[in-house]
């Protein structure tokens, strides 16, 4: 079931906020945890077994890992990790892992079998959130959970259990166990962020996504500069207007509920610096990286030399973590070489000034762009095609399919979703609209929102939308 789906929007949705706000106050967990797993159920179908005995496993643990607890804690904790990460490999690596060994058996005659299994949604997100559990019980930062209702809440929460944003135990902990005391006002500063995000993703990131698949689709041998361009410029609108509109339907739905999500992104596109593009992008899963695998590995203390190697283990796996292909490998790798160049030469810290601010700015989105056609790819074969054109200009046309695709409204809309990123950093639209409480910003953002979410209703109910880009990972 998708966030921008006829059924989640005119059923869905309208049930569970009514329950909500129609039962006593220390019902809401329940609720939200019934929801959450028919939520789940409709669109993983038996693969919601392994979410519950996941959960099960990691509740039970939680209650061994804390502080007194007779036993060996830091055993139970290496277990637990040890299952939660096993399951991640199994079920999202093992295809991949065994083709590769299909073909290096080939070579020499032999004939391994391939394993196929169908990858449960979700998996990346409710394992993360599983590990950030039993590591913050074990450190002591927050006590485990005593109801399974509040775990089961926690970790299968239908706002961001299918795509994030990442949310770490220590921030929502203290959530859990509280009443809601004023459901109505969180409905209402909840309803414009999820508005939000609804119209990015709908107007924007759907109408924007038959262009991209276009020029992706184009065979090699008839690419063009002017179609790698139009293809990796639009996908990389693509992506932050769905993915990031799913962020803020997500926390919208969230504060709806009674819950105060992580913010997941601050305008990253305006970033002069890689380093400064993932402190505004997924901002959820980098600090995820940084808690439980970064400091761990020994950050930044260590030396020159292991801050780099530390960087670029986060950065294989980063690119890993988004999916089993040697594409997500190689916009891994490009990323953490580039933030390993920007601290090596000073670059990371060196002053902006105004003007050298647009030059900066332009040049971090070139090499953010050049690492979506890796990310956006099939294979590496076609990604070096597409970066090829990008950077070795020829001045052949579009083809017959891609000016298809390439209407007057996706122009238009392409050129309109620049102009929105090409704005000033701040002020970060998403919180802003949650959070202002000027009268004349509060009329405008309604007005805004309802004239918004009446177009990408009617989108909707035509049915032009689609699955979200990271329901994939």
């Amino acid at each position: 079931m998708s966030f921008a789906s006829p059924l989640f929007l005119w059923f869905f949705l309208p049930v569970v906020l009514a329950t909500v706000l129609v039962t006593p106050r220390n019902w809401r967990n329940g609720v939200v945890a019934v929801a959450s797993l028919l939520f789940y159920v409709s669109g993983a179908g038996g693969t919601t077994l392994l979410l519950v005995a996941c959960m099960v496993a990691n509740f039970l643990a939680g209650r061994r890992l804390e502080p007194g607890t007779p036993g060996d804690r830091r055993l139970v904790l290496v277990g637990s990790i040890a299952l939660n990460l096993g399951v991640l490999l199994v079920w999202k690596y093992a295809g991949f892992a065994t083709e590769q060994l299909h073909d290096i058996a080939a070579v020499v005659g032999a004939d391994l079998p391939v394993v196929k299994l169908a990858l449960p949604i979700g998996i990346s997100f409710y394992t993360f959130h599983h590990i950030s559990y039993v590591v913050d019980v074990y450190r002591g930062e927050r006590p485990a959970l005593r109801e399974p209702v509040a775990f089961v809440t926690y970790i299968a929460m239908f706002p961001q259990l299918v795509a994030g944003p990442i949310v770490r135990f220590r921030e929502i902990a203290d959530q859990l166990p509280q009443p809601r005391l004023h459901r109505w006002d969180d409905v209402a500063a909840g309803f414009p962020r999820f508005a939000l995000g609804l119209c990015k993703k709908v107007i924007i990131a759907d109408s924007l996504a038959p262009l991209v698949d276009a020029c992706f689709a184009t065979p090699s041998g008839e690419m063009t500069t002017g179609i790698a361009w139009l293809g990796a410029i639009g996908y990389t609108l693509q992506l932050y207007f769905d993915f990031s509109g799913y962020s803020d339907m997500a926390i919208g739905l969230g504060r709806m509920l009674g819950f105060r999500l992580p913010e997941n992104f601050a305008r990253p596109y305006s970033s002069v610096t890689i380093t400064e593009f993932w402190r505004r992008w997924h901002m959820s899963l980098s600090r995820w990286f940084r808690d439980y695998v970064y400091i761990p590995l020994g950050g930044n203390r260590g030396g020159v030399l292991q801050t780099y190697r530390n960087l670029t283990i986060v950065f294989v796996l980063t690119g890993f973590w988004h999916g089993a292909n040697w594409t997500f490998l190689a916009w891994g790798l490009f990323h953490g070489g580039l933030l390993v160049l920007e601290r090596r030469f000073g670059w990371d810290s060196a002053p902006v000034t105004t003007r050298t601010r647009i030059a900066r700015r332009a040049l971090t989105m070139l090499l953010v762009v050049i690492g979506w056609v890796f990310f956006r790819s099939a294979d590496l074969g076609t990604a070096f095609t597409i970066i090829g054109h990008l950077l070795l200009p020829d001045f052949s046309g579009l083809t017959e399919a891609v000016a298809a695709a390439a209407t007057n409204q996706r122009i238009v809309l392409l050129v309109l979703a620049l102009a929105i990123v090409a704005m000033p950093d701040h002020p970060v639209s998403g919180p802003y609209l949650e959070s202002s409480r000027d009268r004349i910003a509060t009329a405008a953002r309604v007005s805004l929102m309802t004239i918004g979410v009446g177009y990408a209703a009617v989108l909707v109910a035509s049915g032009t939308f689609s699955p979200f880009l990271y329901y994939q990972f």
